[in-house]
């Protein structure tokens, strides 16, 4: 795989970043944790290393001609984040205008850094069990997390490059469950990728039951824990249609994590408030930020713009969130105009914003909305319950909010709706449309662009696989549909 080209860096980062140490793991094709790691530090050091690429440039980092591929990105390729021609200077076009090829650098990197995330939490689970004599508990805690990474990256990668998340005999992705860079594994197929992200994650919940500390202590949640574990249960289960799941596992979220008061919400964009958070991906200085190929506030240009449709639709007098996703702020030349400052700065630099801020991979918000859909879409739905999940979220959000109820098309209008202004740039808009199936699925951004509408029978729903994957490992094939062989 293109993983052979990278050097994998096991870095320290948060509290273990003043021991100052790195091991540094070549991957070559004798790499061996048994040899390399000689304790359950090494490994608690490994496990960190793959927290650390997250911040990557092409999964939830952010910058010029980089895809940002889990945060702002979906946004750009569907309807909510528009781009600005008096500012944007072709950076992520190749992505909104949808004219990327299996020769795109942006889509390579993005595939090739997600495997790499993997790769990493391979390389440590490689020989720990060995230590279990020693310390189980710390081991499970180590292995459990480790597992719950690489079953959220695999999941990460359907997303994109699978164009059917219902079609179960349809190609899936590779599922790498052993770090061994010069392995040429094949697709598999949609229902069995899912199989194993599930497997995955149900052995991490499991695993976490017996540990010997909290993942996560005060503050802001950095690790992924049980109610992450839930949490991407839940997503996952919503994606493939298993809604009695994704109501089983977005309730263990939505019992255990109450919602921030309103007075306070727009402190969870500055990092001063942690109270909703399920997992949050820490940005620090030097560490860039996972907006600013959006809106860059330290040089004050927004290359993509807040929809105007979507900002109108929030009770702008009365939904806090309305303040704290967007802004009026003045350009280079000093022209005022409505930017996304959801990602504008911490607490402590909004006098100087840079950019820099954590990203909320995991939100309990997110959870009600999966709970609402799941309980509208069930065999046989539960639309009271649905309306009560979308009344409690819509009721944490704004004041004087009075309940609505809605049944039928206009309550799953209504869900669709809230997602939009929820999670904006939160990485969703492009896959929600996409889970609406082949025929139903749609980007219209009426009129608002040159290229503006993706129909539903357009192959770009699904990314190519990158032409150079194919080239080294011909088993990978087939290639998804118009991209050539």
């Amino acid at each position: 795989m293109l993983i052979k080209k990278l050097i994998i860096g096991l870095t320290v980062i948060g509290s273990f970043s003043a021991c100052n140490k790195m091991l540094d793991v070549k991957p070559e094709s004798q790499l061996d944790a048994n040899d390399r790691f000689k304790n359950l530090d090494d490994y608690n050091f490994s496990l960190l290393g793959t927290y650390s690429l997250f911040r990557n440039t092409s999964y939830y980092g952010a910058t010029d001609a980089a895809a940002n591929a889990f945060a702002t990105l979906p946004d750009m390729l569907a309807d909510d984040l528009l781009s600005n021609p008096l500012e944007n200077l072709g950076n992520e076009l190749v992505f909104s205008r949808w004219l990327y090829t299996s020769a795109e650098t942006q889509i390579e990197n993005a595939w090739t850094n997600a495997y790499a995330i993997i790769s990493q939490a391979n390389i440590t689970l490689q020989g720990i069990d060995r230590f279990a004599d020693k310390d189980q508990g710390r081991v499970n805690r180590i292995k459990a997390q480790a597992l719950a990474i690489r079953a959220l990256v695999h999941f990460d990668i359907l997303r994109y490059w699978v164009n059917d998340y219902t079609a179960g005999n349809a190609p899936g992705i590779p599922y790498m469950d052993k770090f061994d860079y010069e392995q040429k594994p094949a697709r598999g197929t949609v229902a069995q990728t899912f199989t194993r992200i599930e497997k995955d994650l149900l052995d991490a919940k499991a695993l976490m039951h017996d540990m010997d500390d909290n993942i996560n202590g005060a503050g802001s949640p950095a690790y992924i824990d049980e109610l992450g574990v839930d949490a991407i249960l839940a997503r996952m289960y919503l994606y493939k249609g298993s809604y009695d799941k994704a109501i089983e596992f977005s309730t263990y979220v939505i019992d255990a994590v109450p919602f921030s008061n309103k007075a306070v919400f727009d402190k969870i964009w500055q990092d001063a408030e942690f109270g909703e958070l399920i997992w949050s991906v820490s940005f620090n200085a030097g560490q860039g930020g996972p907006g600013n190929n959006a809106y860059a506030p330290d040089i004050k240009r927004s290359q993509y713009s807040p929809n105007a449709a979507l900002m109108n639709a929030y009770d702008q007098a009365n939904d806090v969130r309305w303040s704290a996703y967007f802004g009026e702020r003045e350009d280079r030349g000093g022209n005022v105009r409505d930017v996304l400052i959801k990602y504008e700065a911490k607490a402590a630099s909004l006098a100087k914003p840079d950019g820099t801020v954590n990203f909320k991979a995991l939100r309990v918000a997110e959870q009600y909305l999966i709970r609402a859909e799941a309980y509208a879409k069930s065999t046989t739905p539960d639309e009271a319950a649905a309306m009560d999940d979308l009344n409690a979220l819509r009721a944490a959000r704004i004041y004087g909010y009075v309940d609505e109820s809605l049944t039928g098309q206009a309550l799953l209008n209504a869900i669709e709706l809230e997602r939009r202004k929820e999670l904006v740039a939160e990485g969703h808009r492009f896959f929600d449309l996409k889970r609406k199936g082949v025929t139903a699925r749609k980007v219209d951004r009426a009129g608002s662009c040159a290229t503006c509408d993706l129909p539903a029978d357009s192959y770009r729903w699904a990314w190519p696989i990158p032409r150079n994957e194919i080239d080294a490992n011909p088993a990978i094939k087939p290639q998804n549909d118009g991209y050539g062989n």
